[in-house]
């Protein structure tokens, strides 16, 4: 059993403010060490479900040389592979080998999300809201848009009880949540031990890939496909200019068509010759 773990920061426990997730600041030090341990639980439930390849994707993006590498080197659980300074959401290499199934660990909810803590969809400043199709997605969507591209299902995730309850939405109710805080609001919330939220993450895995009762790889229902983005604020557009099969349909929004939905997230991002 092959499987990926995509990681990130603002779904961990005991973690709320902005600057916890941030490198450079203080709190981000101590946020390290708790989003590491989380992730480390997830590799050891892995492994006791009989996982055989273990990939793990740091996908938060801390800013400055701490961009998408914010696991503690000397903490890294033995038994897996590590991807660390690689752009967000372009990891394709496991899927491409062959791979069975997804997991997230420490994810967080779309924007505007009233119970989300530290919600945001891409990044907190420049985008608003994102659409496959016509529905309505986060960062767990693409991600798991993207692994549907190969066939993979999405089958664990954890974080706060607002990001388990979009996942699901989204997803179907087989996927094995551990809800490991409780959104008060954006920046508050009710937090389990770290101790304890990693055990829940730990038996979590190994339950969701030991008993493959998985829903189906997500994939949108129509082709072509449509990704579509509300930005801030129409500077924000130009960076979209040029791009092929990208357009600019209002002075705020962007939207990529392709046949496959990786085709549409590959030129949203890049310009090709």
């Amino acid at each position: 059993m092959r499987i990926v773990i995509f990681c990130d920061m603002e779904g961990v426990a005991c973690i709320e403010h902005w600057e916890q997730v941030t490198a450079g600041h203080s709190l981000y030090e101590e946020a390290r060490r708790l989003y590491t341990d989380e992730m480390n639980a997830a590799v050891r439930g892995a492994r006791a479900a009989g996982a055989t390849e273990i990939t793990v994707v740091d996908c938060h993006g801390a800013g400055g040389a701490y961009n998408f590498k914010s696991f503690l080197p000397e903490r890294l659980e033995s038994g897996a592979q590590y991807v660390l300074g690689h752009p967000w959401a372009r990891y394709i290499e496991a899927f491409e080998r062959g791979c069975d199934a997804i997991l997230f660990v420490g994810a967080h909810a779309m924007a505007g999300t009233p119970d989300g803590v530290l919600c945001h969809t891409v990044s907190s400043e420049a985008w608003y809201n994102a659409w496959i199709n016509e529905t309505r997605v986060g960062e767990s969507g693409i991600l798991s848009a993207i692994a549907g591209c190969w066939d993979v299902p999405a089958v664990f995730v954890s974080g706060d009880a607002a990001t388990c309850r979009e996942v699901k939405a989204l997803l179907g109710p087989q996927v094995v949540t551990a809800e490991v805080k409780r959104g008060l609001s954006c920046f508050s919330a009710v937090h389990m031990a770290p101790r304890d939220a990693c055990s829940l993450i730990e038996m979590g895995v190994a339950r969701a890939l030991s008993t493959r009762n998985w829903p189906k790889p997500y994939k949108p229902t129509t082709s072509p496909v449509t990704f579509r983005v509300e930005l801030a604020g129409p500077e924000r557009v130009s960076d979209f200019k040029g791009r092929q099969g990208v357009e600019i349909v209002e002075p705020r929004t962007v939207i990529s068509t392709a046949a496959t939905f990786w085709q549409a997230w590959d030129q949203f991002w890049y310009r090709h010759a």
